[in-house]
């Protein structure tokens, strides 16, 4: 399991990336943080038109019941692909 300063050592990687990922890998690393450092998703979905706060909170939704400690892992190991 990634220790606390390994994600957060990530965390500031994350924000240094060489290129822009994907939508669908930012939507990735922002699930996996949340996840690592807030838990399960909390609160009501966004309705309406928007659907970057639709898709952010489905992103995070579907990690609900992943531990912390795992979703931190899971986001170190993401990130320093990124880097490869």
């Amino acid at each position: 399991m990634a220790t606390h300063e390994e994600f957060e050592a990530a965390a500031q990687r994350a924000q240094q990336l060489p290129t822009k990922p994907s939508n669908t890998v930012l939507l990735q690393l922002y699930a996996l943080y949340k996840q690592a450092t807030e838990g399960d998703v909390q609160g009501d979905r966004p309705g309406g038109f928007d659907f970057k706060g639709i898709a952010k909170y489905d992103a995070w939704s579907s990690l609900n019941g992943k531990s912390k400690d795992a979703a931190r892992q899971e986001y170190v190991e993401l990130v320093n692909s990124l880097f490869v």
